[in-house]
């Protein structure tokens, strides 16, 4: 009911697109709260088009550095012997679209363009390696996309992306409860006869609110004296404890 009355909404309160201005989409909330207990979240990304044309919406999480390790055996034992790292990781990257991205996109390039895909996305190579031939390179990058996708952090729906009367459009996003804080970017694009026609862009945040927000926070800003607190209340927990057993 909520999505349906979003959607509405954005109907009723927007004025049809012009030609030049095929495109319009919002998510119902642009913040995801990290609280105690959180388990992931939804959010709904909504919107309208002017004319035919197929819609794909990507999330895509802040960046990061990875290292990726291989392991080896050697007599008898499992060691990390080759290593490669990378840069411009994305922590979170999840695409829905109407159809199935290769009938709606099928030129490689153009997917490379707009980085649509587990392997158009732009990962660059680290300046740190270990017995790794460049021809394994690859084979690293692709582990990084299945470690991923094992933790629910890169994701391709198709289909999921729903279209109503020809023009409004509707698509759940999920974050699970394993997903980074940072600023996360919702790219919807419009895509006709193979190619992209227009796209908006659209922040979301990820952030720790409420208690545990406060509690590191604190740790992070002033670190002496959060060491210093945890030692007294450690200190003061075990001088309890053992008083309470005494009188036992």
């Amino acid at each position: 009911m909520r999505a349906a009355l979003l959607i509405a909404g954005l109907f009723l309160a927007t004025p049809l697109p012009a030609a030049g201005d095929t495109l319009v989409a919002d998510l119902s909330d642009h913040l995801i709260a990290i609280s105690s207990g959180f388990d992931g979240d939804d959010v709904l990304m909504f919107g309208s088009i002017e004319g035919p044309g197929d819609v794909v919406v990507v999330v895509r999480g802040p960046e990061q550095n990875l290292t990726i390790r291989r392991k080896q055996r050697i007599s008898g034992i499992w060691v990390n012997n080759a290593y490669q790292t990378f840069e411009d990781v994305p922590a979170f990257y999840a695409i829905s679209s109407t159809r199935q991205i290769t009938d709606i996109l099928p030129d490689p390039e153009e997917r490379k363009r707009h980085a649509i895909g587990f392997n158009q996305l732009p990962i660059k190579l680290g300046t740190a390696s270990r017995n790794v031939p460049q021809a394994e390179v690859e084979n690293f990058r692709s582990a990084i996309i299945r470690n991923k996708q094992r933790s629910g952090l890169y994701r391709y729906s198709s289909g999921e992306v729903t279209m109503i009367s020809g023009k409004l459009f509707r698509a759940p996003i999920h974050f699970p409860a394993n997903v980074a804080e940072g600023i996360y970017r919702v790219e919807v694009y419009l895509i006709r006869g193979g190619e992209v026609v227009s796209a908006e862009i659209t922040p979301l945040s990820v952030s720790k609110v409420g208690l545990e927000f406060e509690v590191y926070d604190f740790a992070t800003r002033q670190g002496l004296l959060y060491g210093i607190f945890a030692v007294i209340v450690a200190c003061f927990a075990g001088w309890l404890g053992s008083a309470i057993f005494r009188k036992r």
